[in-house]
């Protein structure tokens, strides 16, 4: 049984691994690099220059520690053949489960820790002594412990294990990575779900109802229906009103939009193969290049939306002006150039 899981955990690697060359390719890498640079910068400057007003730091930081506890999950590599054929080894089992517990907790610990760490030295500048923060750093530890024993403990089910539960549980771990790596590339093994939101119908008449506009509004509702691209939109979109509210920084938070703006684009340009599968649209009798034209105008569309909504709440928490017609004129740049040729790319892919 423990070659089995080891043999799971390697493939599973592996895939991570494969998709991992994909998202931190040189053109990202070389970003990321220049984020994190101006990142320390500002992080710096704030230090040096400590506001008076401790609140909006004291209400992040709290965020941060309530966001980092319950952060992580149980590495099991459990499939649903198992429930079947290890239904014999129960107690053997349990032995494992409760080793992959302690290993993803000391993972995850030593992430928690790592965070805790950048963060001392805001801690400090608030008045926290040094002692206090490797206090801090052990009841998180403590926390954190108890919160991964009850996580575990849903995994058994009396005297035997919820074979239903930890299966599911394992399932929903790795689709939550995989989801990650789908929004720089497209991911095998992602399950989706596509079903019609009525209320959001009266969106679809935005779109006239011509031969011409067919790919516009077949792409269209597939956006409004599928259930990841709406629900991604939402996200990002949540993160960059929570990035520009509670950001003090102009600069920062206009590049932390950007990089959300970015992604958003980047996932969306998968909705060019979303009918693939339907073999009855290459009997459509239309132009060719009105496919890719659709899929474009429905991709600004969103675009422009979210870039609209971003665009208020920046005007009433931006000071710096500057940093605003950055984070619009970067993010028209990308919708203007990059993804005509993101589309072009995916459609001779495919």
């Amino acid at each position: 049984m423990k070659e089995v899981f080891q043999k799971r955990k390697q493939v599973f690697r592996n895939q991570c691994l494969k998709y991992s060359r994909y998202v931190f390719n040189d053109h990202f890498v070389l970003f990321l690099l220049v984020f994190i640079g101006f990142l320390a910068v500002q992080y710096s400057q704030l230090l040096r220059n400590f506001p008076k007003n401790h609140l909006p730091i004291i209400l992040a930081l709290a965020v941060l520690l309530v966001f980092l506890l319950p952060l992580g999950r149980i590495a099991t590599y459990m499939e649903k053949p198992d429930s079947l054929f290890l239904l014999v080894k129960e107690e053997e089992l349990k032995s494992y489960l409760q080793k992959q517990m302690c290993s993803s907790y000391l993972l995850w610990s030593v992430f928690q820790t790592a965070i805790l760490l950048l963060a001392a030295p805001l801690l400090l500048a608030l008045g926290l002594p040094f002692w206090g923060w490797f206090i801090l750093v052990f009841f998180m530890l403590i926390a954190k412990w108890f919160l991964f024993l009850k996580k575990s403990q849903r995994f058994y089910q009396g005297v035997g294990i919820n074979w239903s539960y930890l299966i599911d549980y394992e399932e929903r771990r790795k689709q939550i990575i995989l989801r990650f790596f789908a929004l720089f590339t497209n991911v095998k093994g992602i399950s989706n779900s596509v079903k019609r939101r009525a209320y959001l119908d009266s969106l679809t008449n935005i779109l006239p109802k011509r031969q011409s506009t067919t790919w516009q509004n077949m792409f269209l509702r597939s956006y409004l229906r599928n259930g990841d691209f709406l629900a991604l939109t939402m996200r990002l979109l949540f993160l960059s009103l929570l990035g520009i509210g509670l950001l003090g920084q102009s600069w920062i938070a206009a590049v932390f939009v950007i990089l959300l703006n970015y992604l958003l684009l980047f996932q969306l340009t998968a909705l060019y193969n979303a009918f693939d599968y339907q073999y009855l649209t290459f009997l459509f009798p239309l132009e060719i290049g009105l496919k890719l034209k659709g899929v474009r105008q429905v991709i600004v569309l969103v675009g422009y939306s979210v870039l609209l909504v971003e665009t208020i709440m920046a005007l009433l928490f931006f000071q710096d002006r500057v940093a605003l017609l950055f984070m619009v004129g970067v993010t028209l740049l990308l919708y203007f150039f990059y993804l005509p040729v993101k589309l072009k790319v995916s459609g001779k892919s495919f």
